[in-house]
């Protein structure tokens, strides 16, 4: 019943048997046919706001696309389009080839690759039903209607249809459109196409799941139509790579540098790459964030909503990438996200932040309270100039044979019950001081994450900090696996 009430609110009532069957069907009551392509021609230029789930899990971007005219490739005659991307604050400029039959992105400028492929399964997804030719396959242009135009290639998919004749106005204006939709995992897929007109205007689907509430695989906008555009519209736009590139940029950036630590009330764990290892003003920086459980660091998280912030030394913000994306909060279906920031930050240290809302699904409210993990980076001056670095001091000294019973744990040689004895005598005796932290109280499964163990061991090794080794015990105080006297 509770699935029930939560697919009700998020896509309305649910459907009928009859409905049902008569969704099955398919076909409405309009004359003539389309396929992806149809009445494309030189000049046309158009304006996409999109998103794709095997790009950055449906993170949004913009791709405006002006059709050029006619290249040869080969024996083949195809659609040449100049393109400009716009995904955040990163602006990618090329070119895409279009095949004639089927308006696919076939080829084109390599820096356009993730996007082409985005676009070729999102806004021409309908190509793999509907071409211009009908001796291929058994496509052909297809009939507003047709009872079916194929079946959806997914475990559980149904039948593509057109639903239902809707007029909408969307930002490109009001357009007279045939909503052609299919269910899968729970939902319906909608995409909202045009007689006569090449792609379709509108599209919000969702991937197969056999269980919870679908993610989003595509969805897209039509934000501006223009035709009979004779000269380039994209004159003076400039790829934000090349401009990095003039600037001494490091452009082949590898995530070197990275971060495995809990959250600082211990709710999550994060593990965080970065790149380049030194970051420059006014340079781009990559990072990958994987959330993963408290208890065990092989489990992903999922439905994770957060952001990535910069942070004063109160934990104030002072920038949010969600909102320099128009967002509340970022959000990464399988617990592991990619985020491309261009650094504004003064040379010395930054206070990144991983701020973690909490788990559920897009638009929904999370149920627990936020938690966070922050990350110092040092920032570079653009003329290649080291910042100042304060080196900070130790909160306590812990006496280093303490790491040889850590590393010893970490092997396996002394069990789980022997370490935490010894770890809470030291305690108790002031041995080993730990920040003030809340006693939890033990709920019957002293069970120690894995997490914990392979920090002991890192610690050990000397790979990670004291910090870090400490941040493990308090866990396990919060958990009341380890219980200290007062």
């Amino acid at each position: 019943m509770l699935i029930s009430a939560i697919t009700a609110l998020l896509f309305g009532s649910l459907v009928t048997p009859t409905a049902f069957a008569q969704f099955q069907s398919g076909g409405v009551d309009k004359e003539g046919a389309w396929y992806a392509g149809e009445g494309l021609k030189a000049g046309d230029f158009f304006s996409y706001s999109m998103c794709h789930v095997y790009y950055k899990e449906c993170a949004g971007f913009d791709l405006d696309m002006w059709i050029k005219g006619d290249i040869q490739v080969g024996n083949e005659t195809k659609w040449l389009a100049e393109t400009v991307v716009y995904d955040g604050s990163k602006r990618v400029v090329g070119e895409m080839e279009l095949g004639k039959i089927a308006p696919e992105p076939t080829g084109g400028s390599k820096e356009l690759g993730l996007y082409r492929g985005a676009f070729k399964s999102s806004v021409v997804w309908l190509s793999a039903f509907a071409t211009s030719d009908g001796s291929s396959g058994g496509k052909g242009p297809k009939e507003f209607a047709a009872k079916s135009w194929g079946k959806i290639a997914n475990i559980g998919g149904e039948q593509i249809v057109p639903m239902a004749l809707e007029t909408i106005t969307i930002s490109s204006g009001t357009w007279d459109t045939v909503q052609v939709g299919w269910k899968t995992g729970g939902a319906t897929s909608k995409v909202w196409i045009v007689d006569g007109f090449p792609f379709p205007v509108k599209a919000k689907t969702f991937t197969h799941v056999s269980e919870g509430i679908p993610p989003t695989e595509y969805e897209f906008t039509l934000l501006e139509y223009k035709e009979n555009v004779t000269t380039s519209p994209f004159t003076g736009i400039v790829s934000t790579a090349d401009e990095f590139a003039e600037a001494g940029c490091e452009t082949n950036i590898e995530k070197e540098a990275s971060v495995k630590k809990p959250t600082a009330n211990f709710g999550y764990q994060i593990h965080a790459f970065y790149g380049p290892e030194d970051p420059v003003k006014g340079c781009e920086m990559q990072w990958l964030i994987k959330f993963i459980s408290k208890f065990d660091d092989t489990e992903f998280l999922n439905q994770v909503q957060y952001d990535l912030l910069v942070v004063d030394d109160d934990l104030k913000p002072l920038r949010s990438i969600a909102q320099e994306e128009g967002r509340n909060f970022l959000y990464s279906p399988s617990g592991q996200a990619l985020v491309d920031i261009i650094v504004k930050e003064e040379p010395g240290t930054a206070n990144y932040v991983v701020w973690v809302h909490g788990l559920a699904p897009e638009g929904f409210v999370p149920p627990t309270v936020a938690d966070y993990l922050q990350i110092p980076v040092e920032i570079f001056a653009s003329d290649g100039s080291q910042p100042v670095i304060s080196i900070p001091v130790p909160s306590q000294e812990i006496p280093s044979w303490i790491k040889n019973n850590a590393g010893w744990w970490a092997d396996g040689a002394i069990d789980d019950d022997s370490f935490i004895r010894g770890i809470q005598f030291l305690i108790e005796e002031g041995v080993m001081k730990i920040p003030p932290t809340s006693q939890g109280t033990f709920g019957g499964n002293n069970e120690i994450p894995s997490w914990i163990k392979n920090n002991a061991g890192w610690w050990a090794d000397g790979a990670i900090d004291d910090d870090s080794f400490i941040q493990g015990i308090q866990f396990l105080i919060e958990e009341g696996i380890l219980s200290i006297s007062s």
